[in-house]
């Protein structure tokens, strides 16, 4: 519900609106607040000590708690893409008529400040049978839609969750209508790496190729239909291992092995499209790597080595142990024998190699030759 009236708040007629509602009534926890304010006008909001921050509608910030407060608005297609709109916000917008230029039934539910329900499209109803349904034909107007549904899929698939029949023709006539090409890549890889966190991000990419949506976005993926049913598959099966320093580990491990199989030129050609991080990039090429070096029959001292050379292990690595993990999954044994020629290897030291007298590209070979073969002996 909404917060008890503060000295900003008091006399404006506030709604706690969207996501706080529906994993509210769906019993998960509730980071973030949405509020819509209806009757107002953004001089009063200023007026009040609310802080402005959106440029194509107006949003504000609360003084204090600095949770964001919208003016209730419509918004109208004029345009491609996703920003292809023209908002209206006055005081006359009714909070109905805020509710119904929202994408889904569960995300376009109120609360007002004693808790009452506002749900003019029976979300609620759509909530308690599981069912992702859009509010109105304008779903149709902003492609985004098409991948937000995915992912809140990949969210809820386990709570028995699907899409609407409907909805999902309004989406494959988004995808068929060349509307998804007007998408930014920092919004398609947002949704995306969003969907990679959830619980079941293997619904998100299976929904994009069932309406049309991935063959446009991420043609890549689009190969033998066996090699993108195993690539989902791959997706639960990822190291428990942290990468590094950076946060966001498990979407990266699980993008790295969705995109494992493609080449090199493939994989570069999608990162390229939608603009990846560099983490994201650096690990899909390492987790390739990991995957040619698995598919040998019997890797030999020459392989692993080559292996830990196209990793970086030697300037990087952190990166050794959790790609060791990785290959426990998919081999066994290989990972034991890899995690045995990492120990010795590591004991061969350039430094130790210069009190000996070897410089330059005599050092150089020496060290190689000498990780060789006690690589070479771990694996007799």
């Amino acid at each position: 519900m909404a917060p008890a009236a503060d000295r900003y708040t008091a006399g404006l007629n506030v709604y706690r609106v969207g996501g706080a509602v529906r994993d509210a009534r769906l019993g998960w926890p509730v980071y973030d607040n949405d509020w819509v304010v209806v009757g107002a006008t953004p001089e009063e909001m200023r007026r009040r000590g609310f802080k402005p921050v959106g440029r194509d509608f107006p949003v504000f910030l609360h003084p204090h708690s600095h949770e964001e407060y919208a003016l209730a608005r419509t918004e109208r297609k004029a345009g491609h893409g996703y920003t292809g709109f023209v908002v209206h916000a006055s005081p006359e917008v009714t909070l109905d008529e805020d509710l119904a230029r929202r994408d889904l039934t569960i995300n376009a539910m109120a609360e007002d400040a004693n808790g009452r329900l506002v749900d003019p499209f029976h979300g609620s109803d759509d909530l308690a049978v599981g069912l992702l349904r859009h509010v109105s034909p304008a779903f149709a107007e902003d492609p985004l839609r098409v991948l937000r549904t995915a992912r809140f899929l990949a969210r809820y698939q386990g709570l028995g969750f699907c899409i609407a029949d409907t909805t999902l023709e309004l989406m494959s006539e988004l995808a068929a209508s060349g509307e998804l090409a007007h998408l930014a890549a920092e919004r398609v890889w947002g949704e995306t790496e969003k969907a990679l966190a959830e619980p079941h991000p293997e619904a998100y990419f299976a929904t994009l190729d069932r309406c049309g949506a991935l063959a446009r976005l991420m043609p890549e993926l689009k190969g033998e239909p066996a090699a993108f049913t195993e690539a989902l598959a791959r997706l639960e099966r990822v190291p428990e291992e942290p990468l590094d320093d950076l946060v966001g580990a498990l979407p990266r491990w699980r993008w790295a092995r969705l995109v494992e199989h493609l080449d090199d030129a493939e994989r570069e050609a999608l990162a390229k499209r939608l603009r990846l991080p560099n983490a994201y990039v650096d690990l899909a090429r390492q987790v390739a790597l990991s995957r040619a070096l698995w598919r040998q029959a019997h890797p030999d001292a020459a392989a692993i080595l080559a292996w830990l050379d196209a990793i970086d292990a030697w300037r990087r690595s952190v990166r050794v142990v959790p790609l060791i993990s990785l290959v426990s999954l998919e081999r066994p044994a290989l990972a034991d024998d890899l995690a045995l020629a990492w120990r010795l290897a590591q004991q061969v030291v350039p430094r130790l190699l210069l009190e000996e007298g070897y410089r330059g590209k005599a050092l150089g070979e020496e060290v190689r030759r000498r990780r060789y073969q006690v690589i070479a002996d771990a694996l007799i």
